[in-house]
């Protein structure tokens, strides 16, 4: 894949949830709805069996049919992110084929962790990462979280776009995100593409000013968030950080209070899917969060919230 084949991904790219039923099985006709939902906030692309979509609650099965359902179903709107992580390398490119294969645009990946104590060292991650990129031809999305323990350098990412041709894309949610991307930016010149930030977009105005290109929020309130980048990228800055200001207790609410069982709350509530169930041992929000939730969105009128009604 030489660089002028492949296309500059940027903007709004938030994270589709995985709806369930009440007794817990996959809700695919709500999982079309999901998409019809993020598609019609004129999203630059989407993001699906990521953590926020309870990856890790899912079998193998069930993500082969979300995989399938969902980018039939998006059927070449816009384009389509495919987290990939797994421990095994073996697995990461057997996951990594079948997405490419079914048409995504990118792939999204963790460094190879199990568990608090179980991880790859960066010869390990190095060769994790390599061995993936060489089974397929798009580009390959780091994702560089807390979550896996394991401690990403800025000159270990910058040596991953520099020796692998298909990592060029950086989705950042340390602590000192913004540090973190401006120092990223600064080795990684001519190779790193994309740099995006993450966390529910909880520090999205510093990592802008950062050199941030893009952002991978959840899709609990996209169409809110994109002016805020529109603005900025236009030179508006003032006004970007208004609208941000105005957004930003409802992105904290979330991020704080809620995780990934916000989107599902909005959702239902806007009738999107038909349930906010999450998989045990994960439980809905008890009622006192969820009602401070809703009455934060009711406030701004997100799309989610009143789509489908």
């Amino acid at each position: 894949m030489t660089k002028s084949e492949a296309r500059l991904y940027s903007g709004v790219f938030p994270i589709a949830p995985t709806p369930f039923t009440e007794s817990g099985e996959l809700d695919l006709d709500g999982q079309r709805r999901v998409i019809d939902c993020m598609v019609d906030q004129n999203v630059d692309g989407i993001c699906i069996l990521a953590n926020y979509s309870e990856q890790f609650l899912l079998s193998d099965e069930e993500r082969d049919k979300l995989l399938e359902v969902c980018l039939r179903h998006v059927a070449g709107r816009v384009p389509v992110i495919v987290t990939c992580s797994h421990f095994s390398t073996h697995v990461a490119i057997s996951r990594a084929r079948r997405a490419a294969g079914e048409g995504a645009a990118m792939l999204m990946m963790m460094p190879p962790y199990h568990g608090a104590a179980l991880r790859a060292d960066e010869t390990g991650t190095l060769e994790h990462f390599s061995a993936v990129a060489e089974a397929i031809d798009i580009p390959i999305m780091v994702q560089d979280a807390p979550l896996s323990g394991v401690t990403l350098t800025v000159s270990f990412l910058a040596r991953l776009a520099h020796e692998l041709p298909q990592v060029r894309y950086f989705k950042i949610e340390t602590p000192a995100a913004a540090d973190k991307l401006r120092a990223l930016i600064a080795v990684g010149e001519g190779v790193i593409e994309g740099p995006f930030d993450g966390e529910e977009a909880i520090t999205l105005m510093a990592d802008l000013e950062a050199g941030a290109t893009g952002t991978m929020p959840s899709a609990t309130l996209p169409d809110l968030i994109k002016p805020v980048l529109t603005d900025f990228f236009d030179g508006r800055r003032d006004q970007a950080r208004a609208r941000y200001a105005s957004i930003l207790p409802l992105i904290n609410y979330e991020n704080r209070q809620c995780g990934l069982r916000a989107t599902k709350t909005i959702m239902q509530e806007g009738g999107v899917i038909a349930s906010d169930a999450v998989r045990h041992p994960l439980t809905v929000l008890p009622p006192v969060t969820r009602q401070g939730l809703l009455e934060l969105a009711r406030a701004l009128d997100p799309v989610a919230l009143r789509w489908g009604h």
